[in-house]
């Protein structure tokens, strides 16, 4: 017997969390995310199953056996395939009426159009120089995006419209330099600011293998990435999306919120002079982990 699809019995369930108007306004929304392998695959799932319809996706990579770990479009058939691709074909088997629009590797070139059609973006690409040239562009079209930090512990932050970008927050040595002058050197101190913000407001240091940290830190291992922690930090930014889709409030800034699940408890922003405190000391870590010192 054939199944009979419709949006109203797929949705059906979502209704009581959200509204029947609210959910019009989720079918209609229109969702960017660069980047479908891990947190950025997770959150867009969640969306397209939360009655989300119309999305944009990218990614420049295929799936590896490494990415088996976490990725939940990737499965053993789908290794060598094109991530993108196997989203599109994975999200449609999810609702047939879903509309995916695929970019190539070429999406960062082609941000104009795609934003001037977009409600919201969601950052699932790793690549630092991307990230920066991608929240530029979303300040200059008023955008809402959703990011995460490269942390062991679930996160997510959200830079709304008028709010600093990122670059600006976390002290980056980009500010102010064109596409052209963002190195690799000056993506590596950017990732070192990133890691040295996390550090101050979070315990994420404190669930890493220091070791393997170090060798991270100097480019000679990739991220590390888990299932649990890299499918809650997807549902944290599906659930954001959703509340700057509808308009709710509240919500982490740009500095963001981690989930201790060890602990069960959310850790905010620290305030300015504990803050101050802390940085100090995340530093001399940090130096000495990037100096090949525990």
């Amino acid at each position: 017997m054939d199944t009979i699809f419709t949006y109203g019995e797929f949705t059906t369930r979502n209704i009581g969390f959200v509204t029947v108007e609210e959910q019009e306004i989720l079918r209609n929304s229109r969702v960017f995310v660069p980047g479908v392998g891990g947190m950025g695959g997770f959150a867009v799932a969640a969306l397209a199953r939360a009655g989300v319809e119309n999305f944009i996706i990218a990614d420049i990579d295929t799936f590896e056996v490494s990415n088996l770990n976490r990725q939940i479009f990737s499965f053993v058939d789908a290794v060598g395939k094109d991530k993108a691709e196997a989203a599109k074909k994975n999200l449609e088997n999810i609702n047939p009426g879903i509309k995916v629009k695929v970019c190539g590797g070429d999406w960062l070139d082609n941000l104009d159009e795609i934003l001037k059609t977009t409600d919201i973006v969601i950052n699932g690409c790793d690549d630092i120089k991307s990230t920066i040239l991608l929240m530029r562009k979303c300040r200059e079209y008023k955008l809402p995006a959703i990011d995460a930090f490269a942390s062991p512990l679930p996160n997510v932050y959200v830079i709304r419209a008028q709010d600093s970008r990122p670059e600006e927050v976390f002290g980056f040595p980009t500010v102010n330099l064109g596409p052209d002058g963002i190195t690799a050197e000056l993506a590596k101190q950017c990732f070192l600011k990133e890691m040295e913000h996390l550090a101050v407001h979070s315990t994420s240091m404190s669930y890493v293998d220091l070791d393997i940290a170090r060798e991270i830190i100097n480019g000679t291992r990739k991220r590390i990435s888990f299932a649990p922690m890299v499918w809650t930090t997807g549902c944290m930014m599906a659930y954001e999306a959703i509340r700057q889709l509808l308009k709710k409030e509240g919500g982490p800034g740009v500095k963001g919120i981690f989930y201790n699940p060890w602990t069960c408890e959310t850790e905010k922003p620290k305030g300015k002079i504990w803050a101050f405190i802390r940085r100090y000391f995340v530093r001399k870590r940090l130096e000495k982990l990037a100096n090949g010192r525990n």
